[in-house]
């Protein structure tokens, strides 16, 4: 019982349209997951945390995730292999960059603005179309940079 209330709940937040699926709770599942992981998760730590509720094996973790990508509810971090949930529902999906921090793990979400504006710009003068476009920037973020200055 408590799986459907879960389930209902980000299923008001996600983006996923209403598709005949074997199991669309898996989805929500996963996506819930994410949303309130504190770092990028792998597949396999997905399916760690969600064991207790049914799954068993790679391949389920790894079509949620595609059909989440898919719907853009959800971000793969290509340098780290993980997964994170988008945190701007509300932009359109464009140029986005990534800090993520390599101390901590935490990873913040840059998009539209300027950013994009200068990709297009770029590609356009270069005759290039972007579809789409993902930067992973690594570094430190605010709290471990001051921590490391603290010491």
């Amino acid at each position: 019982m408590q799986n459907h209330r879960l389930v209902g709940a980000t299923m008001r937040r996600s983006r996923l349209k209403e598709v005949p699926e074997r199991d669309p709770a898996n989805h929500q599942l996963v996506l819930r997951v994410l949303q309130s992981a504190n770092a990028p998760m792998t597949a396999y730590e997905i399916l760690n945390a969600l064991r207790r509720n049914g799954f068993h094996s790679p391949p389920t973790v790894y079509r949620a995730l595609k059909r989440l990508m898919d719907s853009e509810d959800v971000h793969r971090l290509e340098s780290i292999s993980a997964y994170v949930s988008c945190s701007k529902h509300k932009h359109r999906h464009g140029p986005v960059a990534f800090a993520i921090c390599q101390e901590c793990g935490h990873v913040e979400e840059l998009v539209g603005g300027v950013l994009a504006r200068n990709l297009r710009a770029n590609a356009k003068q270069h005759g290039f179309r972007i579809e789409t476009a993902m930067i992973e920037l690594k570094g430190k973020c605010a709290f471990c940079a001051k921590q490391r200055t603290a010491e």
